[in-house]
Protein backbone atom coordinates (compact mmCIF):
# COMPACT_ATOMS: atom_id res chain seq x y z
CA UNK A 1 0.00 0.00 0.00
CA UNK A 2 1.07 3.60 -0.97
CA UNK A 3 1.73 5.67 1.91
CA UNK A 4 -0.84 8.36 0.81
CA UNK A 5 -3.59 5.42 1.29
CA UNK A 6 -1.96 4.04 3.92
CA UNK A 7 -2.26 7.91 5.76
CA UNK A 8 -5.70 8.27 4.51
CA UNK A 9 -7.27 4.81 5.43
CA UNK A 10 -5.53 5.52 8.89
CA UNK A 11 -7.04 9.18 8.98
CA UNK A 12 -10.35 7.39 8.47
CA UNK A 13 -10.09 5.04 11.05
CA UNK A 14 -9.10 7.03 13.70
CA UNK A 15 -11.98 9.52 12.44
CA UNK A 16 -14.19 6.56 13.08
CA UNK A 17 -12.60 5.84 16.73
CA UNK A 18 -13.09 9.28 17.99
CA UNK A 19 -16.71 9.25 16.87
CA UNK A 20 -17.35 5.55 18.30
CA UNK A 21 -15.26 6.83 21.86
CA UNK A 22 -17.02 10.08 21.85
CA UNK A 23 -20.85 7.81 21.28
CA UNK A 24 -19.93 5.84 24.19
CA UNK A 25 -18.73 8.57 25.96
CA UNK A 26 -22.43 10.08 25.68
CA UNK A 27 -24.08 7.13 26.16
CA UNK A 28 -22.32 6.21 29.66
CA UNK A 29 -22.28 10.16 30.28
CA UNK A 30 -19.31 9.27 32.92
CA UNK A 31 -15.93 10.69 33.47
CA UNK A 32 -13.60 8.55 35.23
CA UNK A 33 -10.53 9.27 37.90
CA UNK A 34 -8.22 6.53 39.42
CA UNK A 35 -6.45 6.67 43.02
CA UNK A 36 -3.80 4.55 43.64
CA UNK A 37 -1.26 5.17 46.38
CA UNK A 38 1.49 3.18 44.13
CA UNK A 39 1.02 6.24 41.96
CA UNK A 40 0.04 4.26 39.07
CA UNK A 41 -3.40 6.10 38.96
CA UNK A 42 -4.43 9.60 38.21
CA UNK A 43 -3.51 10.59 41.97
CA UNK A 44 -2.22 9.11 45.05
CA UNK A 45 -5.33 10.94 47.67
CA UNK A 46 -9.22 10.42 47.59
CA UNK A 47 -9.33 14.64 48.76
CA UNK A 48 -7.58 15.21 45.13
CA UNK A 49 -10.13 13.32 42.73
CA UNK A 50 -12.98 15.19 44.52
CA UNK A 51 -10.85 18.48 44.04
CA UNK A 52 -10.51 17.45 40.10
CA UNK A 53 -14.58 17.07 39.75
CA UNK A 54 -16.13 19.47 37.93
CA UNK A 55 -18.40 22.22 39.71
CA UNK A 56 -21.87 21.66 38.59
CA UNK A 57 -21.21 19.15 35.80
CA UNK A 58 -24.37 17.41 34.75
CA UNK A 59 -22.41 14.37 34.03
CA UNK A 60 -21.24 11.45 37.05
CA UNK A 61 -17.65 11.79 37.61
CA UNK A 62 -16.21 7.89 38.92
CA UNK A 63 -13.62 8.19 41.24
CA UNK A 64 -12.34 4.45 41.65
CA UNK A 65 -10.13 3.99 44.35
CA UNK A 66 -7.55 1.39 44.56
CA UNK A 67 -6.63 -0.91 47.56
CA UNK A 68 -4.83 0.62 50.31
CA UNK A 69 -5.20 2.48 53.80
CA UNK A 70 -6.05 6.44 52.87
CA UNK A 71 -5.31 8.58 56.11
CA UNK A 72 -7.09 11.89 54.94
CA UNK A 73 -10.05 13.68 55.78
CA UNK A 74 -11.63 14.82 53.03
CA UNK A 75 -14.31 17.40 52.00
CA UNK A 76 -17.13 17.61 49.54
CA UNK A 77 -18.10 21.01 48.71
CA UNK A 78 -21.67 21.80 47.57
CA UNK A 79 -20.54 22.73 44.43
CA UNK A 80 -19.17 19.21 43.14
CA UNK A 81 -21.33 17.72 39.99
CA UNK A 82 -22.52 14.13 40.91
CA UNK A 83 -19.96 11.59 42.19
CA UNK A 84 -19.87 7.85 42.23
CA UNK A 85 -16.77 6.71 44.69
CA UNK A 86 -15.99 3.34 44.20
CA UNK A 87 -13.71 0.79 45.83
CA UNK A 88 -12.09 -1.97 45.10
CA UNK A 89 -13.80 -3.66 48.15
CA UNK A 90 -14.82 -2.66 51.68
CA UNK A 91 -12.00 -4.64 53.71
CA UNK A 92 -9.23 -3.79 51.81
CA UNK A 93 -10.31 0.06 50.77
CA UNK A 94 -10.31 1.78 53.86
CA UNK A 95 -10.50 6.19 54.36
CA UNK A 96 -9.97 6.75 58.08
CA UNK A 97 -8.82 10.00 59.78
CA UNK A 98 -8.28 10.37 63.87
CA UNK A 99 -9.77 13.58 65.16
CA UNK A 100 -12.50 13.62 67.70
CA UNK A 101 -14.76 16.43 69.47
CA UNK A 102 -12.37 17.27 72.27
CA UNK A 103 -9.74 17.84 70.35
CA UNK A 104 -8.09 21.11 70.55
CA UNK A 105 -7.78 23.30 67.46
CA UNK A 106 -4.96 26.17 66.83
CA UNK A 107 -6.89 28.15 69.57
CA UNK A 108 -7.27 25.64 71.94
CA UNK A 109 -10.94 24.87 71.47
CA UNK A 110 -12.63 22.18 71.08
CA UNK A 111 -13.15 21.17 67.27
CA UNK A 112 -16.36 19.96 68.13
CA UNK A 113 -18.99 16.74 66.29
CA UNK A 114 -19.56 18.04 63.48
CA UNK A 115 -15.71 19.07 62.79
CA UNK A 116 -14.49 15.76 63.70
CA UNK A 117 -15.60 13.59 60.32
CA UNK A 118 -13.42 12.05 58.54
CA UNK A 119 -15.19 12.78 55.84
CA UNK A 120 -17.79 15.55 55.03
CA UNK A 121 -20.87 15.31 51.95
CA UNK A 122 -22.27 19.03 51.36
CA UNK A 123 -22.53 17.90 47.77
CA UNK A 124 -25.93 16.15 45.88
CA UNK A 125 -25.91 12.98 43.99
CA UNK A 126 -23.04 11.10 45.94
CA UNK A 127 -23.00 7.85 45.48
CA UNK A 128 -19.78 5.67 46.97
CA UNK A 129 -19.65 1.19 46.77
CA UNK A 130 -17.10 -0.97 48.48
CA UNK A 131 -15.55 1.22 50.87
CA UNK A 132 -14.75 1.79 54.08
CA UNK A 133 -15.15 4.83 56.09
CA UNK A 134 -13.51 5.22 59.56
CA UNK A 135 -13.11 7.31 62.75
CA UNK A 136 -10.17 5.77 64.62
CA UNK A 137 -9.28 7.70 67.08
CA UNK A 138 -11.05 4.75 69.24
CA UNK A 139 -13.52 5.96 72.69
CA UNK A 140 -12.92 9.13 73.18
CA UNK A 141 -16.44 10.76 73.15
CA UNK A 142 -17.68 11.93 69.77
CA UNK A 143 -16.07 11.64 67.07
CA UNK A 144 -17.63 10.97 63.37
CA UNK A 145 -16.35 8.72 59.92
CA UNK A 146 -18.85 10.25 58.00
CA UNK A 147 -21.16 12.89 57.59
CA UNK A 148 -24.26 13.61 55.20
CA UNK A 149 -25.58 17.45 54.49
CA UNK A 150 -26.42 16.92 50.34
CA UNK A 151 -29.05 15.10 48.96
CA UNK A 152 -29.42 11.80 46.97
CA UNK A 153 -26.84 10.46 48.57
CA UNK A 154 -26.23 6.64 48.18
CA UNK A 155 -23.99 3.73 50.02
CA UNK A 156 -23.82 -0.12 48.56
CA UNK A 157 -21.43 -2.81 50.61
CA UNK A 158 -19.67 0.06 52.75
CA UNK A 159 -19.01 0.02 56.38
CA UNK A 160 -18.94 2.40 58.89
CA UNK A 161 -17.04 2.34 61.66
CA UNK A 162 -16.09 3.81 65.06
CA UNK A 163 -17.74 4.58 67.99
CA UNK A 164 -19.74 6.80 69.29
CA UNK A 165 -21.16 9.38 66.80
CA UNK A 166 -19.98 6.77 63.92
CA UNK A 167 -22.91 8.01 61.17
CA UNK A 168 -23.93 12.08 61.47
CA UNK A 169 -26.76 12.30 58.92
CA UNK A 170 -26.77 15.96 59.41
CA UNK A 171 -29.47 17.39 56.83
CA UNK A 172 -30.24 21.18 56.50
CA UNK A 173 -31.11 21.43 60.15
CA UNK A 174 -28.83 24.24 61.54
CA UNK A 175 -28.39 25.50 57.50
CA UNK A 176 -30.97 28.72 56.48
CA UNK A 177 -32.94 27.04 54.23
CA UNK A 178 -35.20 24.66 55.89
CA UNK A 179 -36.45 23.33 52.93
CA UNK A 180 -33.79 21.52 51.28
CA UNK A 181 -34.32 17.83 51.34
CA UNK A 182 -31.58 15.56 52.93
CA UNK A 183 -32.08 11.97 51.40
CA UNK A 184 -29.68 8.77 52.22
CA UNK A 185 -30.11 5.74 51.15
CA UNK A 186 -27.81 2.67 52.37
CA UNK A 187 -27.97 -0.72 51.10
CA UNK A 188 -26.32 -4.05 52.24
CA UNK A 189 -24.07 -1.62 54.52
CA UNK A 190 -22.09 -2.48 58.08
CA UNK A 191 -22.49 0.18 60.15
CA UNK A 192 -21.13 0.29 63.68
CA UNK A 193 -20.77 2.25 67.10
CA UNK A 194 -21.23 2.67 70.57
CA UNK A 195 -23.77 5.82 71.54
CA UNK A 196 -25.87 7.53 69.22
CA UNK A 197 -24.15 6.16 66.15
CA UNK A 198 -26.51 6.31 63.84
CA UNK A 199 -28.07 10.47 64.37
CA UNK A 200 -29.11 13.39 62.71
CA UNK A 201 -31.79 15.41 60.72
CA UNK A 202 -31.56 13.69 57.38
CA UNK A 203 -34.16 11.04 56.23
CA UNK A 204 -32.69 7.91 55.57
CA UNK A 205 -33.70 4.33 54.32
CA UNK A 206 -31.71 1.60 55.82
CA UNK A 207 -32.33 -1.49 53.71
CA UNK A 208 -30.46 -5.14 54.41
CA UNK A 209 -27.94 -3.71 56.40
CA UNK A 210 -26.33 -4.96 59.99
CA UNK A 211 -26.46 -2.62 62.56
CA UNK A 212 -23.91 -3.35 65.02
CA UNK A 213 -23.81 -2.40 68.60
CA UNK A 214 -20.19 -2.52 70.22
CA UNK A 215 -19.24 -3.38 73.35
CA UNK A 216 -20.22 -0.53 75.51
CA UNK A 217 -22.72 0.74 72.87
CA UNK A 218 -26.09 2.52 74.91
CA UNK A 219 -28.06 3.90 72.03
CA UNK A 220 -28.35 2.78 68.43
CA UNK A 221 -30.24 5.73 67.34
CA UNK A 222 -30.50 9.39 67.98
CA UNK A 223 -32.63 11.45 65.55
CA UNK A 224 -33.39 14.93 65.41
CA UNK A 225 -35.98 14.82 62.79
CA UNK A 226 -37.86 18.05 61.02
CA UNK A 227 -41.12 18.48 62.39
CA UNK A 228 -42.18 18.89 58.43
CA UNK A 229 -40.87 15.57 57.41
CA UNK A 230 -42.75 12.53 57.78
CA UNK A 231 -39.73 10.39 57.49
CA UNK A 232 -36.97 10.03 59.82
CA UNK A 233 -34.56 7.12 60.22
CA UNK A 234 -36.09 3.42 58.36
CA UNK A 235 -34.55 -0.08 58.84
CA UNK A 236 -36.01 -2.44 56.05
CA UNK A 237 -34.90 -6.39 57.05
CA UNK A 238 -32.09 -5.53 58.65
CA UNK A 239 -30.13 -7.32 61.18
CA UNK A 240 -29.77 -5.12 64.79
CA UNK A 241 -26.85 -7.68 66.72
CA UNK A 242 -23.54 -6.52 68.04
CA UNK A 243 -21.22 -7.74 71.20
CA UNK A 244 -22.57 -5.41 73.56
CA UNK A 245 -24.17 -7.03 77.06
CA UNK A 246 -27.90 -8.36 76.58
CA UNK A 247 -30.27 -6.11 77.28
CA UNK A 248 -28.21 -3.28 77.39
CA UNK A 249 -28.74 -0.73 74.57
CA UNK A 250 -31.53 0.81 73.94
CA UNK A 251 -33.30 1.23 69.91
CA UNK A 252 -33.30 5.02 69.84
CA UNK A 253 -33.72 8.24 71.85
CA UNK A 254 -34.65 11.74 70.21
CA UNK A 255 -32.00 14.03 70.49
CA UNK A 256 -34.61 16.48 69.35
CA UNK A 257 -38.60 17.08 69.07
CA UNK A 258 -40.76 15.56 66.38
CA UNK A 259 -37.68 12.54 66.33
CA UNK A 260 -38.75 9.70 64.09
CA UNK A 261 -37.17 5.87 63.89
CA UNK A 262 -39.15 2.92 62.41
CA UNK A 263 -37.31 -0.69 61.85
CA UNK A 264 -39.60 -2.95 59.81
CA UNK A 265 -38.82 -6.66 59.58
CA UNK A 266 -35.99 -6.76 61.23
CA UNK A 267 -33.90 -9.20 63.24
CA UNK A 268 -33.61 -7.73 66.70
CA UNK A 269 -30.68 -9.19 68.69
CA UNK A 270 -30.50 -10.06 72.72
CA UNK A 271 -28.31 -6.26 72.67
CA UNK A 272 -31.73 -4.67 72.51
CA UNK A 273 -33.75 -3.25 75.77
CA UNK A 274 -36.93 -4.78 75.94
CA UNK A 275 -38.27 -1.17 76.47
CA UNK A 276 -36.31 -0.65 73.30
CA UNK A 277 -36.54 3.39 73.84
CA UNK A 278 -35.40 6.45 75.97
CA UNK A 279 -37.02 9.58 75.86
CA UNK A 280 -33.36 11.23 76.97
CA UNK A 281 -34.85 11.94 80.40
CA UNK A 282 -37.10 14.67 78.16
CA UNK A 283 -41.10 14.06 79.09
CA UNK A 284 -42.23 16.01 76.57
CA UNK A 285 -40.37 14.37 73.74
CA UNK A 286 -42.97 10.87 73.94
CA UNK A 287 -45.08 13.58 72.91
CA UNK A 288 -43.84 14.25 69.41
CA UNK A 289 -40.94 11.46 68.93
CA UNK A 290 -42.71 8.63 66.86
CA UNK A 291 -41.04 5.40 67.32
CA UNK A 292 -42.37 2.24 65.70
CA UNK A 293 -41.85 -1.01 64.53
CA UNK A 294 -43.13 -4.06 62.58
CA UNK A 295 -42.90 -7.70 62.54
CA UNK A 296 -39.38 -7.87 64.55
CA UNK A 297 -38.36 -11.34 65.12
CA UNK A 298 -35.25 -11.84 67.29
CA UNK A 299 -34.40 -12.42 70.67
CA UNK A 300 -34.37 -8.81 71.46
CA UNK A 301 -38.10 -8.57 70.38
CA UNK A 302 -39.62 -7.91 73.02
CA UNK A 303 -42.96 -6.03 71.36
CA UNK A 304 -45.18 -6.58 74.05
CA UNK A 305 -42.66 -4.86 77.01
CA UNK A 306 -41.82 -1.89 74.66
CA UNK A 307 -42.41 1.88 76.12
CA UNK A 308 -46.05 2.73 76.39
CA UNK A 309 -45.36 5.99 73.86
CA UNK A 310 -44.07 3.82 71.28
CA UNK A 311 -45.64 2.00 68.19
CA UNK A 312 -46.67 -1.51 66.67
CA UNK A 313 -47.54 -0.56 63.33
CA UNK A 314 -50.59 -2.42 61.30
CA UNK A 315 -50.02 -3.95 57.87
CA UNK A 316 -51.73 -1.41 56.75
CA UNK A 317 -49.24 1.72 57.84
CA UNK A 318 -46.40 -0.48 56.83
CA UNK A 319 -47.28 -0.17 53.22
CA UNK A 320 -45.86 3.21 52.86
CA UNK A 321 -42.55 2.32 54.49
CA UNK A 322 -41.27 1.32 50.89
CA UNK A 323 -37.50 2.53 50.27
CA UNK A 324 -38.88 3.87 46.95
CA UNK A 325 -41.50 6.21 48.61
CA UNK A 326 -39.64 7.31 51.74
CA UNK A 327 -37.08 8.94 49.12
CA UNK A 328 -38.76 9.59 45.86
CA UNK A 329 -39.24 13.34 47.59
CA UNK A 330 -40.75 15.85 44.43
CA UNK A 331 -38.47 14.87 41.77
CA UNK A 332 -39.09 11.16 42.22
CA UNK A 333 -35.51 9.88 42.74
CA UNK A 334 -34.65 6.96 41.33
CA UNK A 335 -32.32 5.10 43.70
CA UNK A 336 -31.69 2.09 41.07
CA UNK A 337 -30.32 4.72 38.91
CA UNK A 338 -27.92 6.23 41.48
CA UNK A 339 -26.20 3.07 42.54
CA UNK A 340 -25.74 1.56 38.92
Amino acid sequence: MKASGFIKNFTAFSAFSIVLISLLSFKTNEKSIVVSKDGKGNFTTVQQAIDAVENGSSSRTKIFVKTGVYKEKIIIPETKGAILLEGENPENTIITYDDFASKKNAEGKDIGTTNSATIFIYSDNFTAKNISFENSSGRVGQAVAVLTSGDRIAFENCRFLGNQDTLYLKGVQDSPDKTKPSRNYFKNCYIEGTTDYIFGAGTAVFENCTIFSKETASYVTAASTPQENEFGLVFIHSKITGNAKENSVYLGRPWRPFAKTVYLDCEIGSVIKPEGWHNWNKPDAEKTAFYAEFNSKGAGAHTSKRVSWSHQLTKEERKKYTADNILKGKDNWNIKKSLK
